[in-house]
C-alpha cells in the first residue's frame, strides 16, 4: 500500500486497495466511509483514463450512495458509469438504474427498469447483482401494496445473496410483511428455513440473527418460554463464536426480555455470567483483532495519504519554482531582446543622422565659385548673365534643399538636379565642355529610387579637376543603364585624367577632393548598413578617342518605394 501510494506507476494497486477497503466497510454497513474510499479509487481510474475500471467503481459508488438515500449523486454516478463503459450490456444496466431512481415516485416505472436488469443478471449469472435487483423489485412492489409479489421477490433475493447482513435484513422485511398480515406462522417458517440454510453453510452470524428474529416472532405469539429459549440459544451461539459485540447484543436482548417478564434473577445471572467470562471472550475474539487491524490499516492509509500529499506538494512547489525560474529566464531573454533592439534602433538612428549630416554638407568650393562667378558678372556689368546664373543657381539650391531630408529620391528628381547642376557649370565654363545624359528606356524614372545627391560630387570632380584643365572642349557623359537587378551609373570624361589632375592640384584642392570622395564613400557605407544594400563604387583612368580620361561607375540595386519600406520600415514622404 505504501509503495502504491507513493508511486503513480502503482496507482492501479492503490485504487484496488481502496476498493477492497470500501467492500469491507460496506459489509459492516459503514456506507459513508465506503463512499469516501470509492471516490478515491474513482479519481485514480479517471486520472489514468481507465474507463472500464472507472465504470465499475462508479457503479459501486452509486450503490453505496443509494443505500444512504443520496439519490441525486447516485443517479449521476449510474449515468456516468453507463457513459464510460464500452460494454453495451453494462451500459443498459447503469442507465436502467439511473432511470429507476429518477422515477422514485413512480413504482410501476421502477419495476420495469428493475425487471430489465434482472433479465440481464440472470442470463449472465451475476448472483449478487440479481439479489440486489430482486430486493429493489420487492421494495417497489411493496410500495404498491403487492405483498405476495414483494415476498416472492424478497425470497429470490435471499436465495441469490451471499451477504449475511443482507439476508438478515431482507428476512426481517419479509417477517414485517407477514406480521402486518397476521401471518406470523409463515414468518416463522421462512426464518426457520433460513436458519437451516445457515446451519448447513455453518454461517454462525446468520444463525444468531435468525434465532433472534424467531424469538421476536414467538414473543408476538405470546410464547414466553419458547422466546426465552431462543434468546438463550442466540446468546450461547454468540458466546461460543467468540464475537464480543454480538454476545453483548444478545445479552441485552435476553436480559431485557427477562426484565419484561419480571425475571430479574435470570437477568442478573446472565449479567454475572457475561462479566465472569468477559476477559476470556475478549482475548479469543478474533473480530476485535480484525477490527483493530482494520482501524490500524485505515489509520496507516490516512498517514500514507498525508505523506503522499506532502510529497505532491513538494513536487508542486519544485515545479512552481522551475516554472518561475524558466519564466524569469524567458523574461530576461525578452528584456535583453528589447534592449538589443532598442540599441540597434538607436544605432540606426545615429547612422541616419550621420547620413543626413553628410548629405547636407554643401560643397563650399562650389558655392564660393558660384558666388565669384556672379561677382565677376556684376563687375563686368554683365547683368543679364549674372541674372541668368543667379536664377539657375537659386533653382538648383531650392531643389536641393527641398529634398535634403530624404535619403532616397525618384530617379527623375535626381536627374533633374544633376541637369541643373551641369547647366550651371556650363554657364561658368561654357568653352570647356559639353555633356550628354543617357537613360535606359527600361528604367521607369518615376518609380526607381536612387540615393539623393550621391552622383553630384563625381560630376563636380570631373568638371573641376579633369575638363577645366583641358586645352580643347571636352565631353562629359552621364549614363543610367539597367543590368539585371542593378542600375549602373557611369560617369565618363575625356579630361586630363586622374594622374595629371593630381599633379596640378594645390594643397587646398587636394584636401577638398579628398573630403568629397571620403564623404561619398562614407555615405555608401551607411546606406548599405541601414538599408541592407550592396552599392559599389569604382574609379578608373581610361582612354577615350586617344585621349586620357576618367570613369566612375556606381552600381545601385534597383528599388522602388515598397522595397525600401520592407528593407528598413522606410516611408518616402
Amino acid at each position: 500500500m505504501k509503495k502504491s501510494l507513493s508511486s503513480d506507476d502503482d496507482a492501479l494497486k492503490t485504487a484496488s486497495h481502496y476498493e477492497a477497503l470500501a467492500k469491507e466497510l460496506t459489509d459492516q454497513n459503514e456506507y459513508a466511509k465506503a463512499e469516501e474510499y470509492l471516490k478515491k479509487a474513482l479519481e485514480i481510474y479517471t486520472r489514468l483514463n481507465d474507463k472500464d475500471a472507472a465504470a465499475t467503481t462508479g457503479r459501486a459508488l452509486a450503490k453505496v450512495q443509494e443505500l444512504q438515500e443520496k439519490i441525486i449523486p447516485a443517479i449521476q454516478n449510474y449515468q456516468s458509469a453507463g457513459d464510460l463503459t464500452k460494454d453495451k450490456t453494462l451500459e443498459s444496466i447503469n442507465f436502467n438504474d439511473a432511470n429507476r431512481l429518477r422515477n422514485n415516485s413512480n413504482p410501476q416505472a421502477q419495476i420495469g427498469y428493475v425487471q430489465s436488469n434482472l433479465v440481464i443478471f440472470e442470463k449472465e449469472g451475476k448472483k449478487q447483482e440479481a439479489a440486489d435487483a430482486y430486493k429493489q423489485l420487492g421494495n417497489s412492489q411493496l410500495s404498491q401494496h403487492n405483498t405476495s409479489d414483494a415476498i416472492a421477490s424478497y425470497k429470490k433475493a435471499i436465495e441469490k445473496s451471499d451477504n449475511t447482513g443482507e439476508i438478515s435484513a431482507i428476512s426481517k422485511k419479509i417477517s414485517k410483511v407477514y406480521v402486518a398480515g397476521n401471518n406470523i406462522d409463515e414468518a416463522i417458517l421462512l426464518n426457520e428455513s433460513i436458519l437451516e440454510k445457515a446451519k448447513r453453510e455453518q454461517n454462525v452470524d446468520l444463525q444468531i440473527d435468525q434465532v433472534r428474529e424467531l424469538a421476536q416472532l414467538y414473543s408476538r405469539k405470546q410464547q414466553p418460554e419458547k422466546t426465552a429459549s431462543l434468546l438463550e440459544e442466540a446468546y450461547a451461539l454468540a458466546f461460543s463464536s467468540g464475537n464480543t459485540s454480538k454476545t453483548k447484543d444478545c445479552l441485552l436482548a435476553l436480559t431485557k426480555y427477562y426484565r419484561e417478564q419480571r425475571r430479574e434473577d435470570a437477568a442478573l445471572s446472565r449479567y454475572d455470567d457475561f462479566l465472569h467470562h468477559l476477559d476470556t471472550l475478549i482475548r479469543t475474539d478474533s473480530s476485535l483483532v480484525d477490527a483493530s487491524l482494520f482501524d490500524v490499516t485505515e489509520g496507516r492509509i490516512k498517514d500514507l495519504e498525508r505523506e503522499r500529499a506532502l510529497q505532491q506538494a513538494l513536487i508542486t512547489n519544485k515545479s512552481t519554482l522551475n516554472y518561475f525560474l524558466t519564466a524569469s529566464i524567458l523574461a530576461m531573454a525578452v528584456l535583453l531582446f528589447f534592449i538589443i533592439r532598442a540599441l540597434r534602433a538607436i544605432k540606426i538612428k545615429n547612422k541616419k543622422i550621420a547620413l543626413q549630416s553628410l548629405r547636407r554638407e554643401m560643397n563650399p568650393h562650389f558655392i564660393f565659385n558660384s558666388l565669384n562667378s556672379v561677382n565677376q558678372y556684376i563687375a563686368e556689368s554683365n547683368e543679364v548673365e549674372a541674372n541668368k546664373y543667379l536664377t539657375a543657381y537659386s533653382g538648383l539650391m531650392r531643389n536641393v534643399m527641398e529634398h535634403s531630408s530624404k535619403d532616397f529620391v525618384p530617379l527623375s528628381v535626381e536627374v533633374e538636379q544633376l541637369e541643373s547642376y551641369l547647366d550651371l557649370e556650363q554657364l561658368r565654363f561654357s568653352d570647356k565642355f559639353v555633356y550628354a545624359l543617357e537613360i535606359d528606356d527600361t528604367l521607369d524614372t518615376d518609380v526607381v529610387m536612387i540615393p539623393n545627391m550621391l552622383i553630384q560630387p563625381h560630376l563636380e570632380n570631373a568638371v573641376w579637376h579633369g575638363l577645366r584643365y583641358k586645352a580643347t572642349k571636352g565631353l562629359l557623359r552621364l549614363t543610367f543603364e539597367k543590368q539585371g537587378g542593378m542600375m549602373q551609373v557611369r560617369i565618363e570624361d575625356d579630361g586630363i585624367g586622374l594622374a595629371e589632375s593630381q599633379k596640378l592640384k594645390t594643397t587646398h584642392q587636394k584636401a577638398h577632393q579628398s573630403r568629397g570622395i571620403t564623404n561619398t564613400t562614407e555615405r555608401i557605407s551607411l546606406l548599405n548598413d541601414i538599408y541592407h544594400l550592396h552599392i559599389r563604387l569604382l574609379m578608373e583612368e581610361i582612354t577615350l578617342d586617344g585621349a586620357t580620361g576618367t570613369r566612375i561607375i556606381l552600381q545601385i540595386p534597383l528599388m522602388d518605394r515598397n522595397d525600401l519600406t520592407r528593407k528598413n520600415n522606410f516611408s518616402y514622404r
